[in-house]
């Protein structure tokens, strides 16, 4: 199986490359640098694994919720190389590449993971393990205010994610079983992958000109597709 998998949904900029196995990555931290980091990276990636993108089964997207323009830097990359190659896609949602990605790094099983959605807003989603190794959400992902997210029951909680660092007073003083923060924690394209490959194994894949960002605030959304036929 190999699936390109692409994360520019918040700070940082991640692409990861499955192949036969062997997975490899790249990843930097670089605010508003995104649109220059990404292709490179997908370029060095397939190379060194010298691959054509028709040789991919398909490609794989954080594809939200997160930063409204790192969400269609990395939805415009997929569907280009889609397209070309025609390959089908597989959005992997923001919130719970995060929480995959918390529980790979420290182990942690029950995690709230929030990106900061600006506008005294978070995105919000609550996740535990599941017997196949991978996150599920518990609920709804949200977008809402800090002193409004819904209070889970049970368990010590993680709490991951630049939301995290952003509203930490009040969400501290909201989720009173929580065992700690990782306010550090950013969405990775390698944890896009783990959640992307029994996705595209059970065929739940969109094709490339469906491929669209999960914004959750739809007033935003609604704003920009509204822009954007103004140029049209």
């Amino acid at each position: 199986m190999k699936i390109l998998a692409i994360e520019t949904a918040t700070e940082t900029c991640s692409v990861a490359l499955l192949c036969n196995d062997q997975i490899t990555t790249r990843y930097e931290h670089q605010p508003q640098k995104q649109a220059h980091l990404v292709l490179p990276m997908v370029d060095e990636l397939m190379a060194e694994a010298e691959l054509k993108p028709k040789q991919l089964d398909a490609v794989a997207f954080g594809a939200g919720p997160g930063s409204f323009t790192g969400l269609r830097i990395a939805a415009a990359v997929t569907q280009a190389i889609a397209v070309s190659a025609d390959l089908p896609v597989v959005p992997v949602s923001t919130l719970a590449t995060l929480a995959q990605g918390v529980y790979r790094q420290y182990g942690s099983q029950a995690v709230l993971a929030s990106i900061d959605a600006r506008m005294k807003e978070i995105y919000w989603g609550a996740y535990k393990l599941a017997e196949n190794g991978l996150m599920q959400l518990e609920g709804q992902e949200l977008v809402v205010s800090p002193d409004e997210v819904p209070v889970p029951d049970g368990d010590e909680w993680i709490g991951a994610g630049s939301g995290w660092r952003a509203q930490a007073s009040i969400l501290e003083k909201r989720i009173k079983n929580l065992q700690s923060i990782k306010d550090d924690c950013w969405p990775q394209a390698q944890d896009v992958l783990t959640l992307a490959v029994p996705l595209y194994q059970q065929g739940k894949t969109v094709a490339a000109e469906s491929a669209e960002p999960i914004y959750l605030r739809n007033k935003v959304a609604k704003s920009i597709a509204e822009r954007e036929a103004e140029q049209e």
